[in-house]
């Protein structure tokens, strides 16, 4: 009598536990207290359809913004980003922009906003650099927003992204939307300043909108390391500008 041979069972392999997504989104930190940087990375985040709110220092009320003693905008912003970080036990997000304007050798720069002295006024420092333009043709009048966006979280993980926007000076300001040197800038192929785009346009191609696509995909990555709890790389990286 022949024996039917036995077929070895097959034990399936276990597969690995799906973690269960968070229930709140994972919450970020702006490291300013400017409602319109606000609005416009909460915008940003928003089309991107990312699970993660940002909040702005406003809750923060006692924190004392640091000193920016880098020589450069990514520099500038870890040290906004790091401070913020510390101050809050948050991820945090910082920027640290500027313009750029051909005929005075990159300046302003990182030195933007303080252009006309300490007191931060965007008219004052708008106006200052209508009048230190003010003989220079329309052929030297090619100038850039820069922006460098930092991501920095407690445990130390940081990385920076840069975002730049070409253009040029106006000879005169134009537009009630935007902030700072919006209304004497011009984007690369448009005749509209800046202050003049409405903000979906602004955020199509803004220097800051650029940069934060480019951060973006770091908060990405590191929502996914923490929800796998594989934790986030603390190597500090940046891109500098």
């Amino acid at each position: 009598m022949t024996q039917t041979p036995r077929v070895p069972q097959i034990v399936p392999p276990r597969l690995p536990q799906v973690p269960d997504l968070p229930a709140e989104p994972m919450k970020v930190v702006l490291a300013s207290h400017n409602a319109k940087k606000l609005a416009e990375l909460q915008r940003l985040v928003a089309s991107e359809q990312l699970f993660i709110e940002i909040v702005g220092l406003n809750a923060w009320p006692e924190h004392e913004p640091p000193a920016e003693t880098g020589t450069t905008f990514a520099q500038n912003a870890l040290i906004k980003a790091r401070a913020a970080a510390q101050a809050t036990g948050l991820p945090s997000l910082a920027d640290d922009s500027g313009i750029e304007v051909d005929a005075l050798n990159d300046m302003p720069g990182i030195r933007s906003a303080r252009w006309d002295g300490p007191a931060c006024d965007d008219r004052a420092n708008l106006e200052l650099l209508l009048r230190q333009t003010d003989d220079v043709p329309t052929s030297r009048r090619g100038a850039r927003f820069v922006c460098v966006m930092a991501f920095a979280t407690p445990e130390g993980f940081e990385e920076t992204r840069p975002g730049i926007w070409p253009g040029s000076l106006a000879t005169e300001a134009r537009g009630s939307n935007g902030f700072g040197y919006d209304p004497i800038f011009i984007p690369e192929g448009s005749e509209l300043t800046s202050a003049e785009l409405s903000p979906e346009e602004k955020d199509a191609q803004s220097h800051r909108a650029r940069a934060v696509r480019e951060i973006l995909e770091v908060l990405k990555d590191y929502q996914r390391d923490q929800i796998l709890g594989g934790g986030a790389d603390a190597e500090p990286r940046s891109n500098d500008l």
